[in-house]
């Protein structure tokens, strides 16, 4: 049960409408997820979603890997709608199934590619000591470039802002659903 009672769409103010209206109209097509608690501040819903736009369909990092990271940081904060949505989307990016299954497990995914791996000890290095070592950073970079690694600390950083809003305001999964993580 959400902590906070859903807006009433039809009883938006201005500025609620304004940003609701942008965030139906672009690349998501709805408001799903932080989206409900975040129009209670307009201005934050606005920023944000421009950035989730850019860290989920506009980043120089391919699809499947972002969304690699993006199930790992779910995982990590144990977001269930995040990854709930996350996995969905990391499988009809192409990730293999068994390594969403691996992560949402917390076992070691069965990687085939080296770049998999890389975005894996990453991430994984960075929520496990809250930095990356000199040799994943070097990793990271030769796979990706600065501007790669650039994107990939954002998209882990705003997955991180979704993760909070989701689990602080007890935001459900569709209903029926259940809850993907243990």
């Amino acid at each position: 049960m959400p902590r906070l009672v859903p807006l009433d769409l039809d009883k938006l103010t201005p500025e609620q409408k304004k940003v609701a209206d942008a965030i139906v109209a672009g690349p998501r097509g709805g408001l799903r997820g932080p989206f409900d608690p975040w129009l209670r501040r307009p201005e934050l819903a606005d920023r944000a979603q421009k950035l989730g736009e850019y860290c989920r369909f506009n980043t120089s990092l391919p699809k499947d890997l972002a969304e690699l990271a993006i199930c790992l940081v779910g995982r990590h904060f144990k977001a269930q709608f995040e990854f709930y949505a996350h996995a969905r989307l990391a499988k009809e990016a192409g990730l293999a199934p068994a390594i969403i299954e691996a992560v949402r497990t917390r076992a070691t995914p069965p990687f085939t590619r080296d770049v998999e791996r890389i975005v894996y000890d990453f991430v994984t290095e960075y929520l496990d000591t809250n930095r990356v070592a000199t040799p994943n950073y070097k990793r990271a970079i030769d796979a990706f470039g600065e501007q790669g690694v650039v994107d990939l600390v954002g998209v882990c950083g705003y997955y991180m802002l979704v993760s909070m809003t989701l689990n602080v305001f007890e935001m459900p999964l569709p209903p029926g659903e259940p809850d993907p993580l243990a």
